[in-house]
């Protein structure tokens, strides 16, 4: 039994914003929290926040308010579209992917392996991605409304 006790107590600061950083790991940059980031994953609204150099995207403050918004949906097994549903460990979710995580994230966390998510691209009437990697620029030119061949 070697083993050395520390004669310093626990760093409780330092504990505190370790904790921060697994609930919001947005929030904490090299072992300092963001205050401003960290009210506004609160739902605190903050008008001076200038964002910089980072990964971001027009509307990004209501995609973040969009994730804080409780969701009131329920999940239904989809028995009909499922392969042996009584039997396999796997499940089969047709829904809106945000909401459908948002249910996922409360009665599942922890229990959950893996989810593949399709994304949500050429759907309705915008096909404008055929899936056909041989069609070459003028193609996706004229897909996106960019070039008109009717000449």
């Amino acid at each position: 039994m070697n083993e050395k006790l520390s004669l310093s107590s626990e760093n409780v600061i330092q504990n505190r914003i370790n904790e921060l950083g697994r609930i919001f790991p947005e929030v904490v940059k090299e072992g300092e929290v963001d205050i401003e980031k960290l009210k506004q994953f609160l739902g605190i609204e903050n008008t001076t926040l200038k964002e910089k150099y980072e990964f971001t995207w027009a509307g990004k403050s209501n995609a973040i308010k969009a994730i804080q918004t409780p969701s009131i949906g329920t999940l239904i097994p989809s028995v009909e579209e499922s392969v042996n549903f009584d039997s396999t460990g796997n499940l089969f979710i047709d829904g809106d992917n945000l909401e459908v995580l948002k249910l996922l994230q409360k009665s599942y966390y922890g229990k959950i392996k893996m989810i593949y998510i399709d994304p949500p691209y050429n759907t309705a009437n915008d096909f404008i991605y055929p899936d056909n990697y041989r069609e070459g620029l003028q193609d996706y030119l004229r897909y996106t409304g960019q070039i008109n061949d009717e000449l």
